[in-house]
């Protein structure tokens, strides 16, 4: 990460990075192109506040003008970073002052989907009231539930599943559905509560297969296999 004030001797994106409220105030009112300014990897200060998890120091940056929803080199914005590493204060933050909810990256993450894949649940929960898409889909068509569901991460999975708009039974480019991944990660209490929630135990993926073909666990197996009887 390059220095990037006029004599070369303050890092302005480290001292976001660190909470370096004082410092970071004074460079930024007495030079607001700081606010904009990209490191090496096309970060700008919020990308940094958020990532070190400092509330106020992102709610000052915000009010200046630091840009709510720019993207990096790969396409992660403020709230993606703060939401994947669990700052769920500058998540809430980010939202009020109006950041978008379903930006993707490179990979066509979102933030919900690395909260789910995370089990961020609060944040989650955050995301889902304030209207995230529940249903969005990665470059490999993996949802929220995909991710959530193939780590038995069960309380981000109840807050999707939850939302009157979830649609649990969505395939990704494999064709396998969430309960194809709890299977094959002999995730039991997710396969339960995926079934619980009306999941479809028929489904075939691009291999031919259902879900209960996907595990080798009898627990697994006898959830299912009670469904289906």
């Amino acid at each position: 990460m390059h220095l990037v004030n006029d004599d070369n001797t303050f890092n302005i994106h480290e001292a976001c990075r660190l909470g370096k409220y004082e410092e970071v105030k004074t460079r930024i009112l007495s030079n607001n192109r700081l606010l904009t300014t990209r490191d090496d990897s096309g970060r700008q200060v919020l990308h940094w506040a958020a990532s070190g998890g400092h509330e106020e120091l992102a709610s000052f940056l915000v009010e200046h003008g630091a840009p709510l929803d720019k993207a990096d080199d790969v396409g992660w914005t403020p709230l993606l970073i703060a939401s994947s590493a669990g700052h769920a204060q500058v998540v809430r933050l980010l939202i009020g002052r109006g950041a978008h909810l379903n930006a993707q990256n490179d990979g066509g993450h979102s933030a919900l989907q690395y909260a789910a894949s995370k089990d961020h649940h609060e944040i989650v929960s955050i995301l889902i009231m304030n209207g995230a898409d529940v249903n969005i889909q990665d470059k490999y068509g993996a949802t929220p539930l995909h991710r959530a569901a193939s780590k038995e991460n069960v309380r981000s999975m109840n807050h999707i599943l939850q939302c009157n708009m979830c649609s649990m039974n969505l395939q990704d480019s494999e064709g396998n559905t969430p309960l194809h991944l709890a299977c094959e990660e002999e995730r039991t209490a997710a396969v339960q509560l995926l079934i619980e929630h009306g999941a479809f135990t028929n489904i075939v993926n691009k291999a031919q297969k259902i879900p209960l073909q996907m595990s080798s666990s009898q627990s697994i197996r006898r959830l299912i296999t009670s469904i289906d009887l």
